[in-house]
């Protein structure tokens, strides 16, 4: 693939660009049944940028979007880019304490939101953040403070050429948060230079070509199917076929129907896959090859027999898109990232403790850090406590453990930092425990992630809760996660103990609870009872 001058690394470019070249070619169709053409990508986003205009968006403004996949998720993006300001995907299923945290984080000056999602900033305090525009996809009401606007009226906004500011690679053009450890989730700034460094090295090590389609069934407001798939996509000028959620149902029927040869699914989302009922016909598809982490032995030579198709692997966060890649010459193994892409980054192992480098197949802490500017993260957003701490002599320091193997390709092996990883989320254990500590009859509690047989590779969360005076009511404690935070980051287990272990410094030593996960006194939500072990 040409790689375009580095001037053009920014999403307005390559959208003008791409229109250009494809002009009415299909660039991504949605299951609601819209869809958008290259040269239609452009215009529609010209046009809502000058509505932008009109609403006082300018540089450096955040323009935060609670929407599903779909095209008005791709309008207000790259619009919101197009006004020099920064686009801020937050997860639909965020309310309480967790949206709060990234509304607070973030002022937004703009919130794009879709009608049954509006009332998850009912309950959150925004006093004081300075939003002025509501944007409604569908009929709702403004968010206090706020004027209204609907969505499609602004995209009728004549567009105006003075109204497109122009941004270079090194600008901002993202906020996207990623779970915090030891404190709130962070909201990482992207360059546009890093978002466009997704887009290429993906394209590259999927070698994309006219002939490729791509499937999108992930959330678009991750770096996974925003820049891995449709972003390379863009880039490789070959149309997107994007579905509004996952099905592990629906996935094989949807891919023969877009005719895709090219797919995402990670986490657990292959594994799901796996597991359905096998027909004779699996084979019969046009998947080439899906990008999938983490993968086990004990499944993925056998689904990729299944399916007739390959699957590759990879290294990466949202902090430094991903500098390491599989190669479909190697066989799928378990761990296998593949090796580093070193015209644009160096890899090390370090010692986690002095940061030294380690030798060959000697565990230690991923370290990352770039070769070219702008492909990196700029920080954490109005975090700099964070961004320094995570940079420590001069590497950025990424919480995970591995190794590389004497053929230079680097092995994960598991995570170093307090983050849990469940249903495809990055999820922030100091987020629940504030959640839960915030509840009348909890005096402390500490959560972790804890594997067991059903979960897919992936984790559970549990909580171990000194309850006030005699109260230990799991079920009420469920509830008052469910109405609190995320689908995704309620605990599955919560066990109520006299006391949580500590070091002498106060911190809670998470490793022995994760070590002793569910036992006979656990209440499992999954089940309604107490667990076993």
């Amino acid at each position: 693939m040409d790689i375009p001058p580095k001037s053009q690394w920014t999403f307005p470019a390559i959208v003008r660009m791409q229109a250009e070249r494809h002009d009415q070619a299909l660039l991504c169709s949605f299951n609601d049944g819209q869809s958008l053409t290259f040269r239609g990508f452009d215009e529609q986003t010209d046009r809502l940028a000058s509505a932008f205009a009109d609403l006082g968006v300018g540089p450096g403004d955040r323009v935060m979007a609670m929407l599903r996949n779909g095209r008005e998720f791709l309008v207000a993006m790259v619009a919101t880019h197009k006004r020099g300001a920064i686009f801020v995907p937050v997860n639909t299923e965020l309310r309480g304490a967790f949206l709060e945290h990234q509304v607070r984080n973030t002022e937004p000056r703009v919130v794009i939101v879709e009608t049954d999602l509006r009332a998850s900033f009912d309950s959150i305090d925004t006093a004081g953040v300075g939003i002025s525009t509501t944007v409604a996809v569908g009929a709702l009401e403004a968010l206090p403070g706020s004027r209204l606007h609907a969505f499609e009226a602004l995209c009728d906004t004549p567009a105006r050429d003075a109204d497109r500011v122009e941004v270079t690679p090194y600008d901002a053009g993202m906020i996207i948060f990623t779970s915090g450890t030891t404190g709130p989730a962070k909201g990482v700034l992207m360059p546009h230079a890093h978002c466009f460094f997704y887009a290429l090295s993906a394209a590259r090590a999927t070698g994309l070509t006219a002939a490729d389609r791509m499937f999108i069934s992930m959330p678009m407001f991750h770096g996974t199917a925003l820049m891995l798939q449709f972003y390379s996509a863009l880039l490789a000028g070959i149309p997107s076929f994007v579905v509004k959620r996952f099905s592990a149902s629906t996935w094989l029927d949807e891919i023969r129907a877009c005719g895709a040869t090219v797919t995402y699914a990670v986490g657990v989302m292959p594994e799901f896959i796996f597991k359905q009922p096998p027909r004779p016909d699996d084979a019969d598809n046009p998947l080439r090859l899906s990008w999938s982490v983490p993968v086990s032995d004990s499944w993925a030579p056998a689904f990729e027999k299944r399916f007739g198709m390959r699957i590759l692997q990879g290294y990466g966060m949202t902090e430094f898109s991903v500098p390491v890649w599989g190669n479909l010459a190697d066989p799928v193994r378990a761990g296998c990232a593949g090796r580093v892409v070193d015209d644009f980054f160096e890899v090390r192992i370090v010692d986690p403790e002095t940061d030294e480098a380690l030798g060959v197949d000697k565990i230690g802490e991923i370290v990352v850090r770039p070769k070219e500017p702008g492909v990196f993260m700029s920080g954490y957003y109005r975090m700099p406590e964070r961004t320094v701490e995570a940079w420590r002599n001069l590497w950025f320091h990424s919480g995970d453990a591995g190794y590389f193997d004497s053929e230079g390709r680097l092995f994960y092996v598991d995570r170093m930092k307090d983050r849990i990883r469940r249903r495809g989320e990055n999820i922030s254990a100091f987020e629940i425990e504030e959640v839960i500590s915030s509840h009348a009859e909890v005096e402390q509690c500490a959560v972790v992630g804890v594997r067991t047989a059903d979960a897919g590779g992936e984790d559970e969360i549990m909580a171990f809760v000194v309850a006030k005076g005699s109260a230990a009511d799991a079920e009420t404690l469920f509830s008052w996660c469910e109405s609190r935070m995320p689908r995704f980051a309620v605990p599955r287990f919560v066990e109520y103990v006299s006391e949580i272990d500590r070091t002498a410094s106060g911190k809670v030593r998470k490793q022995a609870l994760r070590d002793r996960g569910p036992g006979p006194g656990t209440f499992d939500r999954g089940s309604g009872r107490k667990a076993s072990r």
